[in-house]
């Protein structure tokens, strides 16, 4: 069967036809990687995968890392290390047997306070709830190239310190105390604006906007600018709502795009597996690769 897609929106998103991720061919992934490539977000539905097709999948795309360490400790799915479970169900005990529970999870980008933040992630949905749960995605290059050309200038000068002190779902990561002060919270500063490594697409690089934080502002005047970047960052026009089916897989590129999820009731059950591929790249903004590109060769 040949492979076939169709965009869900302008700017972000394309459902495949015609693969089955558990006997998939390189060369059925090299079309594949290049429709991620343009399209950011890729949509598969009913894929009959074990843990093992999951994983495997996964790893082609990179190197695999483990689960992030949560307040309740790493969430793996037992014999696959590598994946994670993002899950509200609990065993007999109370225990959770996943991350993130029934609550809304906020705008952000997989572990943007990491240095080398994480290329890719991908999940793959097990159990779902009746309603609720939905999973957002929206386009940085889109919404970087609908902002007016006087706040690109100011802001591709500019970095965000990603606040690792939270999670997306506003727990505090364990290890680390809560910290309201943005200013003073642990992160890593990357640029607002970054060349996409691979592609060389330009494209915002927000994270979370809790405590996110413009170094070198006054943290009213960093509130005031990332406000405005965050209205068009999650504007309609950049965004795609994914409604789950059993089977589905979604890969996104973690360096392009944003994503947030739907609380959905705490009575319902859902279940998706996760894997995450390695960041591969420090990331770095237009005006410091000029500025590299015209640095003189050693004589």
């Amino acid at each position: 069967m040949a492979i076939s897609y169709n965009p869900i929106t302008p700017v972000l998103g394309a459902e495949v036809q015609g693969i089955d991720l558990a006997t998939i061919t390189v060369p059925q992934f090299a079309e594949l990687y290049a429709l991620w490539r343009q399209h950011h977000v890729l949509l598969l539905r009913g894929q009959r995968l074990t843990n093992d097709d999951f994983e495997r999948f996964s790893a082609m795309l990179g190197e695999l890392d483990p689960p992030p360490n949560q307040g309740a400790g790493r969430k793996s799915v037992p014999g696959h290390p590598n994946l994670y479970v993002v899950s509200n169900r609990k065993s007999a005990t109370g225990e959770a047997l996943g991350a993130l529970g029934d609550g809304e999870a906020h705008w952000h980008t997989d572990m943007s306070y990491l240095e080398r933040p994480p290329f890719a992630s991908m999940l793959w949905s097990i159990e779902l709830p009746a309603k609720g749960g939905d999973t957002w995605f929206a386009s940085m290059p889109a919404a970087l190239r609908s902002m007016p050309a006087d706040l690109v200038r100011r802001i591709s000068r500019l970095g965000i310190k990603h606040d690792g002190t939270y999670d997306s779902g506003g727990n505090v990561r364990l290890g680390l105390v809560a910290n309201d002060d943005p200013t003073q919270s642990v992160g890593t500063v990357h640029p607002i604006v970054i060349v996409q490594p691979e592609s060389g697409e330009h494209t915002l690089y927000l994270g979370r906007r809790r405590n996110a934080y413009i170094p070198g502002l006054p943290l009213e005047e960093s509130e005031r600018l990332l406000n405005i970047i965050w209205s068009y960052a999650t504007a309609g026009s950049v965004t795609l709502c994914h409604h789950w089916r059993l089977g589905d897989v979604v890969l996104w590129n973690n360096l392009t795009t944003m994503h947030r999820r739907d609380a959905f009731p705490p009575d319902q059950i859902r279940t998706l597996h996760r894997s995450q591929i390695k960041g591969r790249y420090t990331l770095s903004a237009p005006i410091q690769q000029e500025a590299a590109q015209r640095q003189p060769e050693a004589a």
